[in-house]
């Protein structure tokens, strides 16, 4: 566990991050509480030996999700801007198994918005299913690409994380 983190009693997983302390209401997995959304296809490639998806897939598909937004909503220039985003710390928690073929949904928000860093919230849907097949936490702190010390978001990233905040989260 970071530094100085803490984590409050609620439903759900625990989330923890430095210095911010988590609101302790139940925490709502469904589907409709994400404002953002991503259809992702399963790849025969990310089955393992044991017929379902590796759990390693799972970061891939937090991966993606975060990223993608990053990049067509908030404008971030993953190969020359000036800043870019390093993760800081990432956790999943596995309810269901999922298989190759089949499309899941990625659904995003953010729990926490600070001036160098982002919690992002991300749940894993089923096709046609409301409770998260996983769900999980990943940490974004964003640098000077040169230096590698904390930088403050660009205004139109920024913005673009504003639009995921989700109060009560």
């Amino acid at each position: 566990m970071l530094e100085g983190a803490t984590m409050s009693s609620r439903v759900g997983p625990p989330l923890f991050i430095a210095g911010c302390t988590v609101p302790s209401a139940p925490v709502s997995t469904a589907r409709r509480d994400f404002p953002h959304h991503r259809a992702i296809p399963t790849r025969w490639n990310d089955n393992d030996i044991y017929g379902h998806v590796n759990n390693v897939e799972y970061y891939a598909f937090f991966d993606t999700v975060i990223n993608a937004w990053l990049i067509e909503a908030g404008g971030l220039d993953i190969h020359g801007g000036d800043v870019i985003g390093l993760c800081a710390e990432s956790h999943c928690a596995y309810a269901a198994a999922l298989t190759f073929p089949e499309v899941v949904t990625a659904g995003l928000r953010v729990g926490h918005l600070g001036r160098s860093s982002v919690r992002y919230e991300i749940a894993i849907f089923r096709e046609g299913d409301d409770a998260p097949a996983a769900e999980g936490w990943f940490v974004h702190v964003f640098v000077d690409r040169e230096t590698r010390q904390a930088a403050g978001m660009p205004d139109a990233l920024r913005a673009s994380l504003e639009r995921l905040v989700v109060t009560g989260a």
